[in-house]
C-alpha cells in the first residue's frame, strides 16, 4: 500500500452515517413514534444528537400533554367564531384579555353589532336615561333635606338674613368706609330671601333702590319686568340699569339668563353698623358654643 485512498473504498463518512440516522429518526417520528422510543430503537443516547436527529419533524399528538386552559382556548375560539368581543368573552370564561388575544388572534375580527350612527344612538339613549335616574335622584334628596327645614322663626329669619348679607352684600373697608346696605345677585331665591329679610326688618320700601345689572345685548325689557315681579316693584321705579358691553365667553347670556339685580338702601348706614353687630354676635355665639362643647 502506497497510503493513497482505494477508490473503490465504500465505507461511509461521518456525514454520511448522520444522515441515514436522521432518516431514520425521522421516519420513525412520523409513524407515532416518541422521542424515547426512536432512542431505543436506534440505540441513540445522547439526547443532544437525538434532537437535533428529530428537528423539523413536530411530536405526535399523542404526545402532547393536555393543558387546564385547553378546554377555554377551545370554547374562546368557539365564540369568537359566533362574533363574540373579548370583553364579552372574558365576562364568559373569566380570562384575561392578553390570554384571549393570544388564543384568537388568527381568527378575523367580527362585523361591528352596530353602525356608527347607531353607536352614537345607543349612547343617546343611554346618557338621556342616566340624566334622568340623576335628576329623580337629586330631586329626592332636595325634597328630603328640605322637609328637615321645616318652619323658620323670625329669629332663625335674622339670623340666616346677617349671614347672607355678610357673604353676599357690600362692605365697608378700613381703607374706605362705605357704611351703605346694597346687594346684588343674580339667584331670584337669594333676591326673595333678602328681601324677606328686609321686611323683617321693616324697611320701608321707599328707602329701596333697585337697578337691573346686564349685558347690553340681552332682553332688558323683560328682565326688568322679571325682577319687578321678585321684589315687588313696579319696573318704572327701578333705577338706571347697568348695561355690560364688555365680550364673556359665559353661557348665561340665553333668553332665560335675567342679569342681576341690585337692592340699595338710602340713609342705612344705621341699619349697616347693627348688621355688622348681628354678625358678630353671630360668631362669637358660635365659637361660645364650640368651646362649650369641648369642656
Amino acid at each position: 500500500m502506497n497510503g493513497t485512498e482505494d477508490p473503490e473504498d465504500t465505507r461511509d463518512t461521518p456525514d454520511d452515517s448522520y444522515e441515514r440516522l436522521r432518516t431514520q429518526a425521522l421516519a420513525l417520528r412520523r409513524e407515532g413514534l416518541s422521542r424515547r422510543q426512536i432512542r431505543d430503537r436506534l440505540k441513540v443516547s445522547n439526547n443532544d444528537l437525538l434532537n437535533r436527529l428529530v428537528t423539523g419533524e413536530p411530536p405526535p399528538a399523542w404526545t402532547r400533554r393536555p393543558r387546564a386552559k385547553d378546554a377555554l382556548r377551545t370554547r374562546a375560539r368557539e365564540l369568537r367564531r359566533q362574533g363574540w368581543t373579548y370583553d364579552r368573552i372574558k365576562a364568559e370564561l373569566g380570562v384575561s384579555k392578553s390570554s384571549i388575544s393570544a388564543w384568537v388572534r388568527d381568527l378575523p375580527r367580527p362585523e361591528p353589532r352596530w353602525s356608527d350612527t347607531g353607536r352614537m344612538e345607543r349612547m343617546a339613549v343611554g346618557r338621556a336615561r342616566q340624566r334622568l335616574e340623576q335628576d329623580s335622584e337629586r330631586q329626592r334628596l332636595t325634597d328630603e333635606a328640605r322637609s328637615e327645614i321645616g318652619s323658620i322663626s323670625d329669629r332663625e329669619l335674622l339670623l340666616i338674613g346677617t349671614a347672607l348679607y355678610w357673604a353676599e352684600g357690600n362692605k365697608s373697608k378700613p381703607y374706605a368706609r362705605r357704611e351703605c346696605v346694597s346687594l346684588i345677585n343674580s339667584d331670584p331665591d337669594m333676591i326673595r330671601l333678602f328681601v324677606r329679610w328686609l321686611e323683617l326688618l321693616e324697611i320701608d320700601r321707599s328707602h329701596w333702590r333697585c337697578a337691573v345689572s346686564i349685558h347690553a345685548t340681552s332682553d332688558l325689557a323683560a328682565a326688568t319686568r322679571f325682577w319687578s315681579d321678585v321684589v315687588g316693584i313696579p319696573g318704572e321705579r327701578f333705577c338706571k340699569p347697568w348695561l355690560k358691553t364688555n365680550v364673556s365667553s359665559r353661557m348665561n347670556r340665553g333668553p332665560e339668563h335675567h342679569g342681576c339685580l341690585s337692592i340699595r338702601l338710602t340713609s342705612s348706614a344705621r341699619l349697616y353698623r347693627r348688621i355688622e353687630g348681628w354678625w358678630c354676635g353671630i360668631v362669637w355665639g358660635a365659637r361660645s358654643a364650640g368651646e362649650a362643647n369641648r369642656t
